[in-house]
């Protein structure tokens, strides 16, 4: 297609390929489609987490590989609610001795000819279930957000250029990368449709999410499985857990991650956990480039879910609408059109099959560190720089890890973080004033 006039039109993914060597790799990578005739294959799969998410995604992955040719077989289920990863064994016609509901259950589920792993546990347990998915070796589909805090994002960006040199897929649940008004913006962007990107605006506002009070008698570690959405260690918040499709828009458009963040958020409504309601960060992309993120879960609110990017010679929305000040031709290759979250999977399968594995590790990673670091400098009031969580070990941030963690939920027991307490700005610093009152 070509940005002409301020209208699009198509070309074919084989003249584009001829005639323009400008858009990036990765937007080609990402909608790369090869179609493969049916077949008798059968694709070995099995599913971590049987939450909503969790059999959202193995339903995509059926469909991906029914568009592809080969038969699926679901190889063996963990959840450590017992009633989810029955029902979904039901369903599937798991045997009864290949559903696993303990905490370790992960590491049997890995320990089976399952050939694709798809992760979709809570965030916290990411990192180390995507790790010990790489060493035993199977492709990986794991949701969004890749973890919750700076250390687990780094172990995922170790696990995934492991998972490079082994020559394993790994695809997340970052679906815009896959969807078609997206990757058209995306590589039109990148020929310079809107000039240089100057200044973006993204939102995730919409409402409440689902609370679950813990029952009398109900241990702190079920609790929080069934309530992840309202704790910090289980989800990372809402910036992390939903805000981040957006911010990795802003990561792939403009080309980089922020080198700082500076804001604030607040709790005005929630009932359970410590979680924030509302966000509002700047991020500083160097170069004279500012990203205003704000996300927002509060019911009865103005809802939007977007992201709006300025240039020098014009502006877009994510999904497109493009407007140029100086009209520009780009030409676009073909894109699939579908639901991302079905095309997500079938370009996993596709490029394995290929035998050139899409690796997207990295690109959850830094959308992740992103949010985090949103999060970080909303929670503290300080400005919260790249360095302090991904290359300066001494920065009071760089080994910053949620408690209870992923490691600590396997050992036993497990003491939740009490309700309705939460973080409060320029507490840190008023503690490290008084301290230092007492040395002298």
């Amino acid at each position: 297609m070509e940005v002409k006039n301020n209208k699009i039109s198509k070309v074919s993914r084989r003249d584009f390929l001829r005639t323009s060597a400008a858009v990036s790799v990765a937007a080609m990578t990402a909608g790369s489609h090869s179609i493969y005739a049916a077949g008798n294959e059968e694709l070995k799969v099995a599913l971590i987490g049987c939450g909503g998410r969790g059999k959202g995604a193995l339903k995509d992955y059926h469909n991906a590989a029914k568009m592809i040719g080969p038969s699926v077989k679901v190889i063996a289920i963990a959840d450590v609610q017992k009633d989810r990863a029955e029902a979904v064994a039901e369903q599937y016609n798991v045997p009864r001795e290949h559903v696993f509901t303990t905490f370790d259950g992960y590491k049997k589920v890995l320990a089976t000819d399952a050939e694709y792993v798809l992760i979709a546990t809570s965030p916290n347990f990411r990192p180390v279930h995507f790790e010990a998915a790489v060493r035993a070796n199977k492709h990986v589909f794991m949701e969004k957000p890749a973890a919750v805090d700076p250390p687990g994002v780094r172990r995922i960006i170790a696990a995934g250029e492991i998972a490079k040199r082994k020559g394993l897929g790994v695809v997340a649940g970052t679906q815009r990368r896959h969807q078609k008004p997206y990757l058209e913006t995306a590589a039109a962007i990148q020929q310079g449709a809107i000039g240089r990107i100057l200044s973006a605006r993204v939102w995730w506002c919409t409402g409440q999410l689902w609370y679950k009070p813990q029952n009398p008698g109900e241990s702190d570690a079920s609790y929080m499985v069934r309530n992840w959405v309202s704790f910090t260690e289980m989800s990372g918040d809402h910036i992390i857990e939903q805000h981040v499709h957006n911010l990795d828009v802003a990561n792939w458009f403009i080309g980089r991650t922020p080198t700082q963040a500076l804001g604030f958020g607040g709790r005005a409504r929630r009932k359970t956990g410590n979680q924030f309601d509302f966000f509002s960060i700047d991020y500083d992309y160097g170069d004279g480039v500012t990203v205003h993120s704000m996300c927002r879960q509060i019911n009865g609110t103005y809802r939007r879910v977007s992201e709006f990017f300025t240039g020098t010679n014009g502006t877009t929305w994510g999904e497109g609408n493009m407007e140029q000040i100086n009209k520009k031709s780009v030409t676009i290759p073909e894109f699939m059109d579908g639901h991302p979250k079905v095309i997500e999977h079938f370009d996993m399968i596709n490029s394995i099959r290929d035998g050139r594995p899409l690796n997207e590790a990295r690109n959850v990673a830094e959308a992740t560190m992103t949010a985090i670091m949103g999060r970080i400098a909303a929670y503290t009031g300080q400005i919260i720089r790249w360095s302090d969580l991904m290359t300066r070990p001494e920065s009071l941030y760089y080994d910053l890890t949620l408690r209870p963690s992923a490691e600590d939920f396997e050992k036993g027991p497990v003491t939740a973080p009490p309700d309705d307490v939460v973080a409060v700005p320029g507490e840190e610093k008023e503690q490290e004033k008084k301290k230092r009152k007492r040395k002298k």
